[in-house]
């Protein structure tokens, strides 16, 4: 069963409060059930790991409640998250001029926040990256949205012009693996 860090669930209920405040929090924690309800409704703590399941139905009750079920919002949500990740307790990454340097830092990163789930970058000589994930189940796709503004957003960060970040083999695939294409000038 994959897991992923508590700082990454608190992170999440932190940008929820700021957006929506403690009232928009609640009512996405009363649309969860069983363990993600149980999880959501005490206090997160950040060392511990938590079941991506209830982390997926967590984000999906997010979109349902603050974005009509729209999952684009998720990459420029992901994107102000990660910024603040990356300017802070990450800031390695933020001074970096190399997208090289700063993808196999994501790969490190993610291995750090993610059990169950490998990480393998595979990177071109010229400004083209792709980056297998292997682990995600078919139903935890909502991370589709949630990658590629990690990966746009980090970019970015580290000087990256014309980003582009999409997946040439979804999550939603259901396949052995999947696979984000990464290019930038």
């Amino acid at each position: 069963m994959a897991q992923i860090i508590g700082s990454v669930l608190a992170d999440s209920v932190a940008a929820i409060r700021a957006r929506h405040g403690e009232q928009g929090l609640a009512k996405i924690i009363k649309h969860l059930d069983g363990e993600a309800k149980l999880i959501f409704s005490s206090p997160v703590e950040a060392w511990k790991w938590y079941p991506l399941d209830a982390f997926v139905s967590f984000l999906d009750a997010d979109i349902r409640e603050t974005a009509n079920g729209d999952r684009h919002v998720l990459v420029e949500r992901s994107m102000k998250v990660v910024e603040l990740q990356l300017r802070g307790v990450d800031s390695l990454i933020a001074g970096m001029d190399s997208p090289k340097y700063v993808i196999n830092r994501i790969a490190v990163i993610h291995t750090a926040q993610f059990q169950g789930i490998q990480i393998i970058p595979e990177i071109d000589d010229g400004p083209r990256a792709t980056i297998k994930y292997m682990g995600f189940e078919k139903h935890h796709d909502i991370f589709e949205w949630v990658l590629v503004g990690f990966y746009l957003k980090a970019l970015e960060i580290c000087g990256a012009k014309d980003v582009s970040a999409k997946f040439t083999i979804p999550i939603s695939e259901g396949a052995a693996y999947s696979e984000i294409a990464l290019s930038w000038a």
